[in-house]
């Protein structure tokens, strides 16, 4: 296996690794089992298309359009205030509706819709993936390699996110968990679109 091949992939894993606004509701997709597989291939084929746009050359799409960061920045705040509200008015309200195989089930279109948004929609994403990890590629000789194997990163994350949630399920068998889950996701969602703001 590459060198280029392992370094793409252990930098791909650590940039997805921290809890965002796009892991937390693969987490909540992946607890209630609805739309698993179609929801991680998405979130990964995103990736793969922003990992091959840097490793490619357009790391510098920000600089070409100075209004682009700016634009994002604030269309991703506004969108993780109304799904981080949403998420506090659903743990405020509480009950069965949130037990997992039980209540309301969300299209695939608004699920795919939702974390489309979440994908493309948050700046750091640019950042992070495309002129990151564009420039990081830069540095090594087989940067095919590089890219494949920061592609392989995030198809591992998702699909491992998506379905080992699951295992969590009898924790959150029980009401109380999924108020606790949708506070957690409401803060997160809230604290990123004010560092999105205070930029």
């Amino acid at each position: 296996m590459s060198t280029s091949l392992i370094a793409g992939f252990v930098l791909g894993f650590s940039l997805i690794l921290a809890i965002g606004a796009q892991n937390a509701f693969v987490l909540r997709q992946g607890l209630r089992r609805e739309h698993v597989f179609s929801l991680c291939l998405t979130c990964a084929v995103s990736d793969a298309i922003l990992i091959a746009a840097g490793v490619a050359g357009f790391g510098t799409l920000a600089q070409i359009f100075p209004w682009f960061e700016t634009a994002m920045r604030y269309g991703g705040a506004i969108f993780l205030t109304w799904y981080g509200l949403r998420s506090l008015s659903s743990a405020w309200r509480g009950g069965a509706v949130m037990e997992i195989g039980q209540g309301q089930t969300a299209s695939l279109k608004s699920v795919l819709l939702t974390v489309l948004a979440f994908t493309w929609l948050n700046p750091h994403v640019y950042l992070d993936t495309v002129v990151l990890i564009g420039s990081i590629s830069a540095q090594y000789e087989d940067q095919l390699a590089f890219a494949l194997g920061a592609m392989s990163a995030s198809f591992v994350f998702f699909f491992s996110l998506g379905y080992g949630a699951s295992l969590l399920s009898p924790v959150f068998a029980r009401p109380r968990a999924w108020q606790v889950l949708d506070v957690v996701i409401g803060v997160v969602m809230l604290t990123l679109a004010a560092k999105l703001v205070a930029m």
